[in-house]
């Protein structure tokens, strides 16, 4: 049996001293998502104030965990961990167990924490304790070839809030632009905050109308694009102070 990624030493309570909190002012947040090694290194060339948070892909870097660990305390943003279940872009067909491991590890760094709704049972142990320790909670699903109904994906959301998402987020492949209409009239009828995201040739504008209509967080990328649609993630900072005044 493989072993799962080495995991390396962390010191919980210097961690707890320096970690930083989600922005606490209203309107959307522009997300730097760091996925690679080289991803690892732009971040940390980023002036401050340059996005509002980073998104660690820890399923990405899970050959890079002391190289992430060292990084950590010169990066100036909080931090948003992730560890992305296989059939929804995950890197590594990581088992859960080990991406509990890794976002438990990682949690005194957290200011945010992302599982998807298919693994909220799976990980629960990981929801209670980021819960306990103040850190915020996502709770996501994605759809790389199509937007489902705006029911179907009311229907998600409720599902998330249940399970203890204090953000929800929904990222969807935009065919036309009745999906983008989809997502929009989601936006609006949200009960709480969401993080709304279209992929596809229509990616880049969803980005923006959806920000503009209340998407909290909003993901650019550092190195190269995760998925088609997204913004350089400075970009996408400076637009979102456009959209959303």
């Amino acid at each position: 049996m493989a072993a799962g990624p080495q995991i390396p030493y962390i010191s919980h309570e210097s961690a707890m001293a320096q970690k930083k909190k989600l922005p606490t002012r209203l309107g959307p947040l522009a997300v730097a998502t760091v996925h690679s090694r080289a991803g690892l290194a732009a971040a940390r060339s980023l002036p401050p104030r340059a996005v509002d948070l980073l998104e660690i892909r820890l399923d990405c870097l899970a050959d890079s965990l002391a190289l992430v660990e060292s990084a950590l305390p010169g990066l100036r943003f909080p931090f948003l961990f992730t560890a992305r279940h296989a059939s929804e872009g995950g890197r590594g067909q990581l088992a859960a167990r080990e991406r509990g491991r890794l976002l438990a590890h990682f949690l005194p760094h957290a200011a945010a924490i992302d599982v998807e709704l298919r693994s909220v049972h799976a990980l629960a142990g990981v929801m209670e304790e980021a819960a306990r320790q103040g850190v915020a909670r996502v709770v996501s699903v994605h759809y790389f070839r199509r937007t489902p109904s705006a029911a179907a994906l009311q229907s998600k959301l409720r599902a998330a809030r249940q399970a203890g998402a204090e953000i929800v987020k929904v990222a969807t492949t935009l065919r036309g632009p009745r999906d983008l209409a989809t997502l929009l009239e989601l936006a609006a009828r949200a009960p709480g905050p969401v993080a709304l995201m279209g992929m596809g040739p229509l990616g880049r504008v969803s980005r923006l109308a959806l920000a503009a209509a209340g998407s909290r967080l909003n993901y650019g990328y550092l190195d190269r694009p995760q998925v088609p649609g997204q913004w350089p993630a400075e970009r996408l900072m400076e637009l979102i102070k456009e959209v959303g005044r």
